[in-house]
């Protein structure tokens, strides 16, 4: 069975990070596994038009990835598929998850839209796929009309499944189960992408080939359930992958795949200590802890003690993150942190002791802010001094507690989902005292004064890959700090890539 998996056009309206969808490499994986020709088109990266893609490969059974500002690209493409053949088209990712808000169902009742899958994919999809290729086999007259025959009804027993029959009724089948071992997974699926046309994990501080840039994830879930947070959308319970079969995977991307850096892109990599203890010593014993890794996403601050870090860096650590978010003290309890700032006081410093680059973020623009918290992150960014300040206003995204606040107390200022694009300075909602002009004066006072400290600007200019990407950063300093106008370019250069 020949199956597509579709990443729609999703440009930011900042020169940011392009890198190969993990969720539709683990996808390409699995259905490589069970036997299927796999092709992943990935509409960021691609010069070839999406109908000649279709007709070309002719895929029976296509999965689309999608965002919550992604997911009207997600809808458009879908159209165009249908507009070409009549195929099974699902959609999978955090957006259409959230069924609190019947997001699922707002897709399927999409024309162009069969089935969605909630949370994880790979279970679903595997026994999607399976009902799809027995269908094929038994009807000379392939069709998704006919396939969702509501006397048919072949997707009643897929847990995770929303989708719609050729009658029109919406059907919601009960949750999946996550999966528990995450070491029978297959390797995400690099080589079904053009790796030479994306950047590396974080353009504004690394000069290194997108084509030798790969990521990894050792655990999922997070058991934590910050307020603001759109992981809360997905599975609570926190799996992880045995340092064994990581360090399989490791070793591929740097002996086979040629690695110059790899990306851990856990949520939450460090709720088990030893783990990673265990993890930094496997690194090290099979020398391949020379290729320098980050945590792109983060580590907890309350379990990121000294010894740890230590052993990280000696097993390759070069940069962290942690996850800041205010440096109100109230404001930290309001959100559900579960840390204080003391605590994350110390991280930071035992990542600087253990020679680790760091790099925190900030949130401006939560509920409750005002314009004196919000100077207390500003200043409380500028004492912990990271290499990097990542300030972001607060998006209430669809399924996050926040988003449930501004539903019953404030006003969304967002049109349609395409508006929940990041990084262009416009405040999504407004409540109480906190006004939308607060926030974005707030935010972008954010970046000038972390930024444009002397004692700032003279760390970044000691260093080689700050002026290798001097035009690039030259170019996110100014669009940051600079209110930009409304994206019509951005949203016709989406339009017609489809």
């Amino acid at each position: 069975m020949r199956v597509a998996l579709i990443n729609p056009k999703f440009r930011l309206p900042i020169d940011t990070r392009t890198s190969p969808h993990l969720a539709l490499a683990y996808l390409g994986a699995v259905s490589e596994r069970r036997g299927d020709t796999v092709r992943v088109f990935d509409a960021d990266v691609e010069d070839q038009p999406l109908v000649e893609f279709l007709h070309e490969f002719k895929p029976h059974l296509v999965g689309i990835t999608t965002n919550t500002p992604q997911v009207k690209q997600s809808w458009s493409t879908a159209a165009a598929i249908k507009q070409e053949f009549d195929i099974p088209i699902v959609l999978g990712g955090p957006h259409v998850s959230v069924v609190s808000e019947e997001l699922d169902f707002e897709s399927v009742r999409q024309p162009q839209v069969d089935m969605v899958v909630r949370g994880e994919g790979e279970g679903p999809w595997l026994e999607i796929s399976d009902l799809v290729d027995r269908y094929l086999r038994d009807q000379p007259e392939f069709s998704a009309k006919g396939m969702l025959n509501p006397e048919l009804d072949l997707f009643r027993e897929v847990n995770g499944l929303s989708y719609k029959t050729n009658d029109g009724q919406l059907h919601r089948n009960p949750d999946g189960q996550v999966i528990a071992d995450l070491d029978g997974l297959p390797w995400p699926a690099y080589h079904l992408f053009k790796m030479d046309r994306y950047t590396n994990l974080q353009p504004a501080t690394d000069a290194i080939p997108g084509s030798r840039s790969f990521s990894i994830l050792t655990s999922r879930g997070c058991p934590y359930r910050c307020t603001f947070c759109s992981q809360s959308i997905m599975p609570i319970k926190w799996r992880a992958r045995s340092p064994e079969n990581v360090i399989e995977e490791w070793r591929h991307l740097v002996k086979d795949l040629g690695a110059l850096e790899i990306g851990v892109l856990d949520d939450s990599a460090n709720i088990r200590k030893n783990r990673l203890h265990q993890l930094a010593d496997a690194l090290i014993d099979n020398q391949i802890n020379h290729v320098p890794w980050i945590f792109v996403n983060g580590i907890r601050a309350n379990l990121a003690d000294l010894d740890l870090l230590v052993k990280l860096k000696q097993a390759g650590l070069r940069r962290t993150a942690f996850g800041v978010e205010t440096g109100d003290e109230q404001m930290i309890v309001k959100i559900d942190k579960h840390i204080d700032h003391d605590t994350i006081r110390q991280a930071f410093k035992n990542a600087k002791a253990a020679g680790i680059e760091t790099i925190g973020f900030f949130i401006i623009g939560l509920p409750g802010d005002t314009r004196e918290t919000m100077q207390k992150t500003i200043d409380f960014a500028i004492e912990l001094d990271p290499m990097i300040a990542n300030f972001s206003m607060m998006t209430p995204y669809p399924g996050t507690i926040v988003y449930e606040q501004v539903k019953q107390s404030g006003r969304f200022l967002v049109q349609d989902w395409e508006d929940y694009v990041f990084f262009d300075q416009k405040a999504r909602y407004e409540m109480g005292d906190l006004t939308a002009e607060l926030m974005e004066e707030m935010y972008r006072k954010a970046y000038r004064q972390f930024y444009w400290r002397p004692k700032y600007v003279m760390r970044a200019m000691s260093r080689k890959d700050f002026w290798l990407k001097f035009g690039r950063n030259a170019r996110m300093a100014w669009r940051t700090v600079v209110p930009q106008k409304e994206k019509t370019e951005l949203r016709r250069a989406i339009e017609a890539g489809v």
